[in-house]
C-alpha cells in the first residue's frame, strides 16, 4: 500500500467529526463511490445520507471512496496502486457491493476510470462472481438510467432510502448472482438492466423493450410519501468541503412551480415539507456538531414555516438560492452574516419566462432586488439559460438589459452571472426538444460577456462542449455507453462518439415525436406523459 496516498487519507479521516468505524466480521461491506473529488462528493447531502442510512443497519458496514484529484492520480498511477477505501484503505474489488451515487451527468467518465484503477470491469457481463456487485443510484440514473445500464447489476430509480434497505434484505436472503437480481427485481424501484432486451429499427430508434425472467416491465419510481421519517442531513462534518464546518438539513423536496426545463417539480415531486417542529430539532442536533446550519430545498420561500425558524436565536443559517419576490427579500433580512444571495431569472424576456414557465416577472426581480439594498448581502448572483427552445436575439439583449437594470438598482454590490447551456431533461415537457449547436452557444455567451464584461460584471459560464456532453448523457440510450467505454476524459467525448460509431447529433440536436419510444419510457414517474406533450407544446405556442 503506498504510504503517500495512505497518509493522505487519514489526513482527511483526522478532520472529520462523524465518520463510521466498524468490526468488518460478519457484515455485508458496501463502499459508496461519489465519482468526483472528497471535495465535492462531501459536499453531496445525499451521498452524505446514503452513507449515514446504510451504516444505521447493524449487518454492514459501509465506508466511502472518491475520485482521486489531480495530484493522488498521479501517484496512483504511477505506482499502480488499487482504489482503496477512505476508511479501512480496502481495494475497492474486495468489497461485496460498490455503490456508487450520481448526481451528475458529467461524472459519467469518471465511473470507468475508477473502477479501471481498481481492476474491475466496467461492463457487467464482463464480471464474476468474485467481483463486487455493482449497483448506483442518484438524481442522474433515477430519470435515465440507460447509458449506464450495461455496467451496473442494479440501479435505483427514484428515492434510495426507500428502497435501498429492502434490497441489502433481499441480498442477505439470496443465494449467488443470478438469484440476487431475481430477487432484486421485486423490490419497488430496483433495476436491474440485465433482464431487458432492447430493440432497434432501422432508423436506429428503439422499437422495442423485452422484459425477460419475469422482470417487471414498466419500473415504479420510489418516493418517500413523509420524509420526516428519513431525515437527511450531513452525517460527516469536515473543512473540506464547499460548506465547511456546516450542517446540512433538508427542508423539503419537490417543487410546487412546474418550471418546464426543471426536474425538481415534474421528476421528484410530489411536493413534501417537513414539519417546521422536526427542522428545529434538526437545526438543534445540527448545532451540537456545526457552526452554521444550512437549510436545503428546491424553493426555500414557499416553505411557510422558514422565517420563523430562521428567527431562532444563536444560529448562524445558510439557504440555497430564492425565488425572486419581496418574501425571499424579507427572509434574507433573517440571516445575519449571510453574504451572498442567487436568484435565477433563467431568461431575459418576460416572453421566454413564459415559455418556460418561469413564474416571475422582471418587475418583481427587480423589486426583490431593491428590498436587498438595505440588507448585509455583499454579492448577487443570476442565473441565466442560454440555448432556450424559441431563444432569439431579443432574449440574449433582454439579459444584458434585465442585468443593467439591477446594477443600477444598487452599485453597491456587482452581480454575478452564471450562465449555462440548456440541456433537455427526461420527464420534463422539453423532454422532446432539441439543444442549441455549438456556435450558436459560443456567439451568446460572446454577446454577453462583450456587454457586461466591459460595466464590471463577472460571468461565468459552462464550456458548451460540455453541455452537449452532458445532453448525450441525458437524454441517451443503451449504445451511449459504448462512448463511456472509449472516453479517456471529459473532453474527448466527440472522439469517443466517432470511434463508438455513435451520432451524438441523433440524441441532442433533433427534435422528438410525441410516438416515439424514448429511452427512459419504461419507467413510472408519476407525471401522464400527454400532460408533459401538452405542456410542450403550450411552450412552443407561448413563444
Amino acid at each position: 500500500m503506498n504510504r503517500r496516498l495512505v497518509d493522505k487519507a487519514d489526513s482527511l479521516l483526522k478532520k472529520e467529526r462523524g465518520a463510521v468505524f466498524k468490526d468488518p466480521g460478519g457484515r455485508i461491506s458496501v463502499c459508496l463511490a461519489y465519482p468526483n473529488t472528497y471535495h465535492v462528493g462531501m459536499s453531496n447531502l445525499g451521498f452524505q445520507g446514503i452513507y449515514a442510512l446504510l451504516n444505521r443497519r447493524d449487518d454492514v458496514v459501509c465506508e466511502r471512496v472518491f475520485l482521486p484529484d489531480d495530484s493522488d492520480m498521479a501517484e496512483y498511477l504511477r505506482t499502480g496502486t488499487s482504489l482503496f477505501s477512505l476508511e479501512s484503505k480496502k481495494p475497492l474489488a474486495d468489497f461485496d457491493i460498490l455503490a456508487f451515487s450520481v448526481s451528475f451527468e458529467n461524472d459519467y467518465p469518471n465511473i470507468p476510470r475508477m473502477l479501471g484503477m481498481s481492476r474491475i470491469p466496467f461492463r457487467a457481463s464482463e464480471r464474476n462472481a468474485y467481483h463486487p456487485l455493482l449497483i448506483a443510484g442518484g438524481v442522474c440514473p433515477s430519470f435515465n438510467p440507460e447509458p449506464l445500464a450495461p455496467g451496473f447489476d442494479v440501479i435505483f430509480v427514484g428515492e434510495a432510502e426507500e428502497t435501498l434497505s429492502g434490497f441489502i434484505d433481499e441480498y442477505v436472503r439470496a443465494h449467488g448472482r443470478a438469484d440476487i437480481l431475481g430477487r432484486a427485481v421485486l423490490v419497488n424501484g430496483v433495476y436491474a438492466p440485465s433482464r431487458y432486451e432492447i430493440k432497434y429499427d432501422v432508423a436506429g430508434r428503439i422499437s422495442e423493450r423485452i422484459a425477460l425472467d419475469g422482470a417487471p416491465d414498466i419500473i415504479p419510481k420510489s418516493h418517500v410519501g413523509d420524509i420526516s421519517w428519513a431525515p437527511f442531513s450531513t452525517s460527516v462534518i469536515t473543512p473540506e468541503t464547499e460548506f465547511a464546518e456546516m450542517c446540512l438539513i433538508e427542508v423539503m423536496r419537490g417543487c410546487p412551480w412546474h418550471c418546464r426545463f426543471c426536474l425538481a417539480g415534474n421528476f421528484f415531486g410530489p411536493l413534501r415539507m417537513k414539519p417546521a417542529e422536526q427542522v428545529k430539532a434538526e437545526i438543534y442536533e445540527g448545532k451540537r456538531r456545526a457552526s452554521r446550519i444550512g437549510l436545503i430545498g428546491p424553493s426555500l420561500s414557499d416553505y411557510q414555516g422558514l422565517g420563523e425558524i430562521l428567527g431562532i436565536e444563536g444560529v448562524q443559517f445558510s439557504i440555497t438560492s430564492l425565488r425572486a419576490g419581496s418574501r425571499s427579500a424579507e427572509l434574507v433580512s433573517h440571516i445575519s452574516g449571510h453574504r451572498s444571495v442567487s436568484i435565477a431569472p433563467e431568461a431575459g424576456t418576460e416572453r421566454l419566462r413564459r415559455v418556460i414557465n418561469k413564474q416571475v416577472t422582471e418587475d418583481e426581480i427587480l423589486r426583490t432586488v431593491e428590498l436587498l439594498k438595505d440588507t448585509d448581502i455583499e454579492n448577487l448572483r443570476l442565473y441565466f439559460m442560454i440555448g432556450l427552445p424559441t431563444e432569439t436575439e431579443e432574449d440574449i439583449g433582454g439579459i444584458v438589459s434585465l442585468c443593467r437594470g439591477i446594477r443600477a438598482l444598487d452599485k453597491t454590490k456587482t452581480p454575478v452571472l452564471s450562465v449555462s447551456p440548456f440541456v433537455p431533461k427526461p420527464f420534463t415537457p422539453f423532454q422532446w426538444s432539441a439543444m442549441a449547436g455549438l456556435e450558436l452557444l459560443k456567439a451568446r455567451i460572446r454577446t454577453i460577456k462583450k456587454t457586461l464584461e466591459k460595466e464590471g460584471m463577472k460571468i461565468y459560464h459552462d464550456p458548451p462542449k460540455h453541455a452537449h456532453m452532458q445532453g448525450l448523457f441525458s437524454l441517451g440510450d443503451r449504445r451511449v455507453f459504448h462512448v463511456l467505454e472509449k472516453m479517456t476524459g471529459a473532453d474527448d467525448y466527440v472522439r469517443a462518439c466517432r470511434e463508438a460509431g455513435v451520432d451524438p447529433s441523433c440524441y441532442i440536436f433533433r427534435e422528438k415525436g410525441r410516438d416515439e419510444k424514448l429511452p427512459w419510457d419504461f419507467i413510472d414517474a408519476g407525471v401522464k406523459t400527454d400532460w408533459l406533450w401538452a405542456e410542450y407544446q403550450k411552450a412552443l405556442a407561448s413563444g
